[in-house]
């Protein structure tokens, strides 16, 4: 059953707060096009597949509607970085300043990287979390890994698949877009795999901890819902 709505948990909003951070972290970072063995990378993966297993942690302990609350606070917020990004931007400097230029470099954040990465993250997080949940069922709580890769599968799959052909798409050659989905896709899905031991000693120490192990046979699986009852 899902995890009581009413019910306060002694580490969940703190939970949250480092999830969103992370994520904000993330958006800042990527600008940096990182070279890293044979793979090129932007700064953000280097960071970002974490909010994955905090979406794991967040869905095998707590329940989907948890989730869902912390993936739409983490959307908000990315939202809110990059307007007030592009605000502060386009403001005059004052004179005298003369860091306008770094400041734009860092925070000009492009309209078009700005829709792909918020569409990129919501339909993957909550792809993540779905398929996460509904194996949980499946395998009535056993075998966390093959949840935690499985729904990293898909999730990364739809979130690196959605933010390169969003903002590339008609800017790059077919072939660039496949290397840059696949080289981002697998750099990402290793990450998961090989943080699962870290997930299962968190999850173990948050269930005993919370004394939860919510099961979402009940829940409602829509991401705009409110309630987590159907």
């Amino acid at each position: 059953m899902p995890a009581p709505a009413d019910r306060k948990y002694k580490h969940l909003d703190t939970l949250t707060l480092i999830f969103v951070v992370v994520l904000l972290i993330s958006n800042l970072v990527a600008q940096k096009i990182c070279r890293i063995g044979p793979l090129t990378l932007s700064g953000a993966e280097l960071l970002f597949p974490i909010t994955y297993i905090f979406g794991d942690i967040f869905t095998e302990v707590y329940g989907y509607a948890a989730s869902r609350r912390a993936i739409w606070i983490g959307f908000f917020a990315s939202a809110l970085l990059s307007a007030m990004g592009a605000i502060v931007v386009a403001l005059p400097p004052a004179p005298g300043w003369r860091n306008q230029a770094a400041f734009a470099t860092v925070f000009g954040f492009i309209p078009r990287l700005v829709v792909a990465s918020l569409i990129a993250y919501w339909a993957g997080e909550f792809t993540n979390s779905y398929i996460l949940a509904k194996m949980k069922l499946l395998t009535r709580g056993r075998w966390l890994w093959t949840r935690t890769v499985g729904s990293t599968i898909t999730g990364q799959a739809v979130d690196t698949a959605t933010v390169v052909l969003i903002a590339f798409w008609g800017k790059a050659p077919d072939r660039t877009l496949l290397e840059l989905i696949v080289s981002a896709y697998m750099a990402k899905v290793v990450y998961e795999i090989l943080a699962t031991p870290l997930t299962y000693g968190v999850v173990g120490w948050l269930k005993r901890t919370e004394h939860v192990d919510a099961f979402d046979d009940h829940s409602s699986f829509n991401p705009f819902r409110l309630s987590s009852r159907p």
